[in-house]
């Protein structure tokens, strides 16, 4: 009769080691799926921000930026995020009203204040950088370029952002940053880096030269192994570790607009009647233009004659051949004190490299559909005459979405561009497949502003990335042990329940 009690107390004994195992066991495994999420979680983004304002002779451009706060080799991996236009012209536009010229940014910083997240505001950098419309309205009256920095310097101390500052960069500062931009977008400067999903990895060796034109200066800047003869077109870099010497020189009066002006005021000179027939622009093309305003630039105000007609009219021709020549006059090449030059005297070296050529450079080769693919010189020379022969009506007429400004212009702006390159800068039908047309790259634009911030990024400093709530090393080893723990428990239930015949030896 003792036989079923021995029985029952052994299946209730192995009851109890089932419960406490299959316990132990979900209780481990529970462990190891909590410390490896936990672990394996993706860490919080710890991104920078910063604004710089591009405050150009025709219109302001506000960019927004962004970088992982860690940085690499001391300079930040940037980004441009967005870019908005601000409404209206270029701040040097706003000398007669300057409180308008703050006022007009107001719009693109309330859209960055929704952008950029709240709690970030405060450390987020602000800076306004004026180019060449701003250099030449300081060298026309310095008190109203004062009053005009002074507005948007108010406008943007009240913003919620961290205001760095709003001043006149020189033409040499354009040019660098212009340079550093290109070369950043390029890969050009940190191969092999850890950033592979930001920037693209380059096959190229060596930097990239920069080509950029505005409205009122162009800029020219590249790396060389000469020796630089003027130390005014000398600069030295250190980016991601590495230094580097660049020449650069801006030219002043040579951006497309006051070149334009320029040749005007050329043919007002050596004609003197009302009305002017202009070669640059195309057949049929008829413009009023108030000499007052044309003569109330600096680059212009010495060619005024005491007999200038307050009004003139302009007729258009459409000649290339005609037109080349008139904006060669431009360009004084016979004045040179130094082993070379570009043009008005100011040293330059043998060019060298590629070069990426942007802001009106593109536009304009953008419209005459030159920006796609490699092609001679003597292809873009054709192209150019080709549009310059078309009578006015037939270009307006097949680019109706297109400014009348612009549009009037593209056949002045494409010879422009040939004569400043070949003549001015000294490029040929054997370097010029070297020049690449270079719009956006990456997502972001060709042009001085990101230069600028890469270089702000050198005076932020670095934090520690993210880190997971366990060292690699402990990480590990709490994963071996509970994966030991859970093999433990396994095996003590096969003992238990499946033992080998060895172990049964003196069971009845």
């Amino acid at each position: 009769m003792e036989e079923p009690k021995v029985a029952k107390q052994k299946k209730t004994w192995h009851r109890n080691v089932l419960f406490i195992l299959g316990v132990l066991f979900s209780l481990g495994i529970i462990a190891l799926v909590t410390t490896a999420v936990i672990q394996n979680k993706p860490l919080p983004q710890n991104i920078k921000y910063g604004i710089v304002l591009d405050a150009g002779s025709s219109h302001t451009n506000l960019y927004i930026y962004d970088w992982p706060a860690e940085k690499e080799n001391d300079t930040g991996v940037v980004k441009q995020l967005e870019v908005c236009k601000v409404e209206g012209p270029g701040i040097s536009s706003y000398s007669q009203e300057p409180a308008k010229a703050g006022v007009s940014l107001q719009t693109c910083l309330k859209k960055a204040s929704n952008m950029i997240p709240e709690n970030r505001h405060s450390e987020t950098p602000v800076y306004l950088g004026a180019t060449a419309g701003m250099r030449l309205l300081r060298l026309y009256n310095s008190n109203l370029a004062d009053d005009v920095l002074a507005a948007v310097a108010d406008t943007l101390r009240a913003s919620p952002f961290d205001f760095q500052g709003a001043r006149i960069i020189t033409g040499q500062e354009e040019g660098a940053y212009g340079w550093t931009t290109i070369n950043y977008l390029l890969g050009n400067f940190i191969q092999g880096s850890s950033w592979l999903d930001v920037l693209p990895v380059s096959k190229r060796t060596g930097t990239s030269g920069a080509l950029d034109l505005g409205g009122a200066s162009t800029q020219i800047t590249f790396e060389s192994n000469e020796k630089i003869e003027s130390q005014d077109n000398s600069l030295h870099f250190r980016l991601y570790g590495k230094s580097y010497n660049v020449y650069t020189h801006s030219f002043l009066c040579y951006g497309k607009d006051q070149a334009l002006r320029l040749q005007i005021a050329n043919r007002i000179q050596n004609d003197g009647s009302p009305t002017i027939r202009d070669p640059c622009f195309n057949s049929g093309y008829r413009r009023s233009l108030n000499t007052n305003d044309l003569y109330s630039s600096p680059c212009v105000s010495t060619k005024k004659l005491p007999t200038a007609l307050s009004d003139i009219r302009i007729e258009g021709s459409g000649n290339y051949e005609e037109c080349k020549q008139s904006i060669q006059q431009i360009f004084n090449k016979t004045h040179c004190t130094y082993s070379q030059c570009s043009f008005d005297g100011i040293y330059q070296p043998v060019l060298k490299g590629e070069f990426g050529a942007f802001s009106a450079f593109y536009f304009v080769m953008d419209y005459l559909k030159l920006t796609q693919e490699k092609v001679s010189l003597e292809e873009v020379k054709n192209t150019v005459a080709k549009h310059c022969s078309k009578p006015w009506d037939e270009i307006k007429n097949s680019s109706k979405k297109t400014k009348e400004k612009y549009l009037s212009e593209y056949c002045f702006s494409g010879i422009y561009i040939l004569t400043l390159l070949e003549l001015g800068y000294g490029f040929t039908s054997e370097n010029w497949n070297t020049i690449s047309f270079l719009g956006k790259v990456s997502g972001s634009d060709a042009g001085w502003t990101l230069g600028f911030m890469l270089n702000l990024t050198n005076l932020i400093p670095a934090e520690l990335p993210p880190s997971p709530p366990l060292s690699q090393s402990t990480y590990i080893g709490i994963m071996v042990f509970l994966s030991l723990l859970l093999f433990f428990i396994l095996l003590t239930c096969w003992v238990c329940f499946r033992k080998p015949r060895c172990l049964q030896k003196g069971v009845i």
